[in-house]
């Protein structure tokens, strides 16, 4: 492949992020909810949690907690339970949906975009190869994608600590568990959706239903956090590296596809 086609393709999608207001009102809806007001509220109903505490601590009685989660419960005091066991464990998996949200948003508008800004046929006409195309338009969602996710990463942070030091009384957050969902599993799952999206999007006509049918990827998103919710798995360092991994040997299969069934011909066809 050659770098500096990759280069100039993603540098051109970028700039077209810049001016896609579905992208950037996503971007402030979901760092508003997530990182700001989800910990804030979480944080300051722990009296109420606390309150029905009967020994296991701020009704974590009321969950169904794995052996590794009664222990991270029985080191706490009751009106820390809810605050490390929400915001630090059980909606963990949630926090997923910011960089697989917005990767799938951007992804949505490669292909599916060019057609309707009426700029894919040039493009089309460029000496790069299929590969070069698929992957520049891979590039240019997957690095947005996974710094906006960092960034709310660290608001998430300050939000937590600042907001729950009444509580915990020290900088406790973030836990291994994040570290390694943001290191590895954040840029795995960015990059499953926008392997799907690219995928989808060179063959329907316009971004929603490119984004529409990319929005079943948010079930694997669902299931890590119900999993958790139900005592079923308990997302730790290993558990989490062993999905990353496998969501990267997904993202390597799906981008192996959609390089196989990229057609040009059948692209400017169907302009």
């Amino acid at each position: 492949m050659n770098r500096r086609i990759l280069t100039a393709i993603a540098v051109k999608d970028l700039r077209e992020v810049r001016k896609n207001r579905v992208a950037i009102l996503g971007v402030v809806v979901l760092t508003i909810i997530f990182s700001v007001v989800l910990p804030l509220i979480l944080t300051g109903t722990t009296e109420a949690f606390a309150g029905n505490t009967t020994g296991q601590g701020a009704g974590a009685e009321s969950l169904i907690l794995t052996p590794e989660m009664q222990a991270i419960v029985d080191d706490l005091e009751p009106d820390q339970v809810p605050v490390v066991l929400f915001l630090g464990y059980l909606l963990a998996p949630l926090f997923l949906i910011i960089p697989l949200m917005l990767a799938s948003i951007i992804a949505a508008e490669s292909f599916v975009g060019e057609k309707e800004r009426k700029t894919l046929e040039p493009l089309l006409y460029t000496p790069a190869t299929d590969l070069e195309l698929f992957m520049g338009k891979v590039i240019a969602s997957f690095l947005p994608a996974v710094l906006f996710a960092w960034i709310n990463f660290a608001i998430y942070t300050v939000t937590v600590n600042v907001a729950g030091w009444g509580v915990m009384h020290r900088i406790w957050f973030p836990t291994d568990v994040w570290w390694v969902l943001m290191l590895l599993v954040a840029p795995a799952i960015a990059l499953m959706g926008i392997s799907a999206t690219v995928l989808i999007s060179t063959k329907v006509n316009t971004f929603m239903e490119a984004y529409q049918a990319s929005g079943a990827l948010v079930l694997v998103v669902v299931v890590l956090m119900m999993g958790q919710v139900f005592g079923l798995l308990f997302l730790s360092p290993p558990v989490l590296f062993l999905i990353g991994a496998g969501i990267l040997l997904l993202d390597i299969i799906l981008i192996r596809i959609g390089v196989g069934l990229f057609n040009r011909s059948a692209l400017i066809a169907r302009i």
